[in-house]
Parts: C-alpha cells; sequence; structure tokens
C-alpha cells in the first residue's frame, strides 16, 4: 500500500472526503482531508465471483487505509446501473452484483458519513470539466469498457435523476460486433481496450496483449495500425455525433487504455477532422488532464458537494 501524500509529523485526522471508483477491474481511493492531506490507494479485484465476497475484500481494504477513517463525505463512482430504488439493475463486468442493494451496502461501509454514488463516467467528465475550467465539455474514457460523460453549462447532463450517459452504448453499426449488453455494434463493443485488443487478435491470428499491442504500433505492424485505426473510427464517429447535437467546446479522451497508447488521440483527431462538414467543425479532442484518475477525482468532487 503506497504511503499517505503530504503527511505532516504529527498531524492531528481531521475528517474529510474520501472518494472511490469502483471498476470492473480494480478499485482505488483519494482521501482529502480537511487539513489538506491526500492519501491514495487502489486493489485489483478478485475473479468474478458473488457480491458479497467482492463487498468482504472492499470492506478489509478500507479498514487498512488510513484515508478512510473518519471521513464526513463519500462519493463513489460506479459503472453499473443503479435503478431508483438503489438496486443494481445490470452490471456486464461484474454480474453478480446485478440486484445488489447498492445504497445499504455503502452506507454500512461507512456508518456516520454522507454517502453518494454516480456513473464514472459521468463523474470523470464533471472532474475534466473542473480541472479545465470548461463549462461544456464531453468526456469519453475508454479502458476495460468505455464511459462517458457531458457537462453543459457547469451540470451533468442529463442528471442523475434521469440517469447517466451512456456514450458506450451509443450504436454505431448495427452489424457491429455484440456487446455485454446483448445489442450489436455499441461503441463500446468495437472501441473499448477488449475489444481492440480482440480485433487485433483476428488480425495478428495470436493472441495480442496491451504490451503486445504498443510494440506492434511502435513498429508500425500493419495488424497493430489497423487494429488502432478501427477503434479511433468508432471513437471519432460517436464524438461527431454527439457534436452536432449539443455542441461541446470540448471533447476530452481518457480512460487507462487511451491513457496508455498515446497514438489513439492522434488518429481519432485524423477521422474527425474528415467527418467536419461546411460550418459545422468537429470538436478537436485534447488528452484528459487527469489522466486515468478522472473518475476518482469525479468521486471526490461529489463528496465535497454533500
Amino acid at each position: 500500500m503506497p504511503a499517505p501524500r503530504d503527511r505532516q509529523p504529527g498531524a492531528a485526522s481531521a475528517p474529510g472526503c474520501l472518494g472511490i471508483d469502483v471498476g470492473g477491474t480494480k478499485v482505488a481511493f483519494r482521501a482529502e482531508r480537511a487539513d489538506g492531506r491526500i492519501e491514495e490507494s487502489s486493489f485489483t479485484w478478485g475473479p468474478h465471483r458473488d457480491a458479497d465476497r467482492d463487498l468482504a475484500d472492499l470492506a478489509t481494504h478500507l479498514k487498512e487505509f488510513p484515508g478512510a477513517a473518519d471521513v464526513r463525505a463519500v462519493g463513489v463512482a460506479m459503472p453499473a446501473t443503479v435503478g431508483p430504488d438503489e438496486r443494481i439493475t445490470a452490471w456486464p463486468s461484474r454480474p453478480a452484483w446485478t440486484g445488489l442493494a447498492l445504497g445499504p451496502a455503502l452506507r454500512a461501509l461507512f456508518p456516520g458519513a454522507r454517502v453518494a454514488w454516480a456513473d464514472d463516467g459521468d463523474l470523470g467528465a464533471l472532474a475534466e470539466a473542473d480541472a479545465a475550467d470548461c463549462p461544456n465539455l464531453l468526456y469519453v474514457g475508454v479502458g476495460t469498457g468505455i464511459g462517458g460523460g457531458l457537462v453543459l453549462n457547469g451540470a451533468l447532463c442529463p442528471g442523475p435523476a434521469r440517469g447517466s450517459f451512456e456514450i458506450g452504448h451509443l450504436v454505431i453499426d448495427r452489424d457491429g460486433p455484440e456487446c455485454v449488453c446483448g445489442r450489436h455494434g455499441c461503441l463500446q463493443a468495437t472501441a473499448s481496450g477488449p475489444a481492440t485488443l480482440a480485433h487485433a487478435t483476428a488480425l495478428r491470428g495470436t493472441p495480442v496483449t496491451f504490451d503486445a499491442l504498443r510494440r506492434g504500433l511502435g513498429e508500425q505492424r500493419p495488424w497493430a495500425v489497423a487494429a488502432l485505426d478501427r477503434t479511433a473510427r468508432a471513437l471519432a464517429a460517436a464524438i461527431a455525433g454527439v457534436g452536432e447535437l449539443v455542441h461541446p467546446e470540448r471533447a476530452v479522451l481518457g480512460g487507462g487504455f487511451a491513457g496508455g497508447i498515446p497514438a489513439l488521440l492522434d488518429c481519432v483527431t485524423a477521422h474527425l477532422a474528415a467527418l467536419s462538414r461546411p460550418g459545422h467543425p468537429t470538436p478537436t479532442p485534447t488528452p484528459a488532464r487527469l489522466g486515468g484518475l478522472s473518475s476518482l477525482r469525479g468521486a471526490v468532487l461529489l463528496a465535497r458537494q454533500l
């Protein structure tokens, strides 16, 4: 576990805010104390199991994380779909969580603290808009899945009360690959990290890992270049479509996969430029200022508002 940052010798613990980014493969924590101290940690989930065992792992790591002690507010970034009754209705990456009463489960972990949660893509957008001081911003996070969020006039759109901004399930090709949601042609099914690696594997004829893709791109291997181009083309189509509807001032590309493949941004930019039309330029994408930490920082912002 990493040592706390900015800890002053003998500093007293002061109640503060805790942000948690719950991912399909990893959970990250960031605590911001009222006295200015910042502490971060993370752990990797085990194989897909029942929700009770996952929650037990979460509780164990929280006990070991000093920043989780004596917090007044907790914000949680969740990739799952949560209904108005606080129950998870869908989470393809960890299907055993479907039906879990998320609200009571989280509040039980933090008795006495105020707890709120929101979609991880929405919170990523909120954090990137705050970092860029941009009130109209589209965020697309490319990782194990594809999340995203839209901030218009400084507020999340459509807003927590109306659901999350599911750009990953925007259908871009009805004849495209099957998505984990059951449909065909979702952006996530074509352009997520695993989807890109699967396409590269099909082109190469042998399994392609993330590191192998990076090496292949560095060596300009045709299978690697073609796989990345397919992903970039799909992302550009989705960003251009959103741009036609709501005209964000800025499009931000983030997420762990995108952050680890710098060439993706240039490729998306080229495809977006080709999609512009007279009088209606497409937004030029920029890298996420917060890198792979956008959703985690957004979770902290959510906690601050409680």
